[in-house]
């Protein structure tokens, strides 16, 4: 079983020591990548939907766990999206509207880097909209994922979580890179400087949108193969559970050709990674 979910559990509580080896790592990433492609490919034969976010502190490896999980599927089976600010068009309909023209079809996996929580945490910390406003989308979003679940959309949520040292040390070491200096943006600074206040956003977010149907996973993420090893986990556990009989069996010990491509790319994507640290940060993931 993938390691426990949210509920009662604080940030504070949750043990960012965790990680695994390099080696460890690289054995077996071939199977988990193998395994979330028959998933699938066993989802889109079923038409059976699914939806994974990805939420979590600036610098926390998104960017990276995505690439992985996203590696060996088949791009005609998935997308990712990007959440932006709405455009002025979208600000004219239901907050919730532009997220709905995003959904999955029947089969089709959607990968949201960031999603509709941006409404209580962004707009809550930044004081963007006034708190009758934030606290009017708890309802709206358990609302919300409950009609999804309810018609038959398999849902998993990521919480990405840093320490504020880490996030720090982070911070500085794309400082002090030219090629992503630049990436450190005033949203980024602020999200640092109010590091304590988001923690007060985040816990309560986990603890008001927590359901059985669309369960929470924090992800520890100071050690980046942690991370996207319990990604992996996470996503494969919930697929399978959402295809219940309908899940291809688990080729125990099969591997193949290509294992070696894939260790190859892994290592290209974590070029430049401290091996004690696994940080794993990506362009982009600031």
């Amino acid at each position: 079983m993938v390691e426990s979910r949210v509920r009662s559990e604080m940030l504070e509580n949750v043990n960012l020591d965790k990680k695994i080896a390099k080696e460890e790592y690289e054995r077996l990433l071939p199977s988990l990548q193998r395994r979330l492609y028959d998933l699938e490919k066993a989802c889109w034969d079923n038409g059976i939907a699914s939806i994974v976010i990805f939420e979590g502190w600036e610098a926390a490896g998104k960017g990276s766990a995505i690439s992985a999980l996203t590696q060996r599927m088949d791009p005609r089976g998935f997308k990712v999206v990007a959440t932006e600010l709405p455009r002025a068009s979208e600000q004219l309909r239901p907050w919730l509207h532009r997220f709905w023209l995003r959904i999955p079809n029947r089969g089709e996996m959607v990968i949201f880097d960031q999603s509709w929580y941006d409404r209580v945490l962004v707009k809550r910390v930044e004081e963007i909209i006034p708190e009758k406003m934030w606290r009017a989308a708890y309802p709206d979003i358990t609302g919300f994922e409950r009609m999804l679940a309810d018609d038959g959309v398999a849902i998993v949520k990521l919480f990405f979580h840093i320490s504020h040292k880490e996030q720090k040390k982070r911070f500085k070491e794309m400082a002090g890179d030219p090629l992503e200096a630049w990436r450190l943006d005033r949203k980024s600074r602020r999200q640092h400087d109010r590091y304590y206040k988001w923690v007060e956003a985040i816990e309560e977010m986990l603890e008001k949108t927590e359901s059985e149907y669309a369960p929470w996973t924090i992800v520890e993420a100071t050690n980046g193969r942690w991370a996207r090893k319990k990604t992996f986990d996470t996503v494969i556990e919930a697929l399978e559970r959402r295809l219940g009989p309908l899940a291809p069996p688990r080729e125990e010990g099969v591997t193949d050709a290509s294992d070696a491509e894939v260790r190859a790319a892994m290592h290209s994507l974590e070029k430049g990674e401290d091996d004690d640290n696994g940080s794993g940060r990506e362009p982009g993931d600031a």
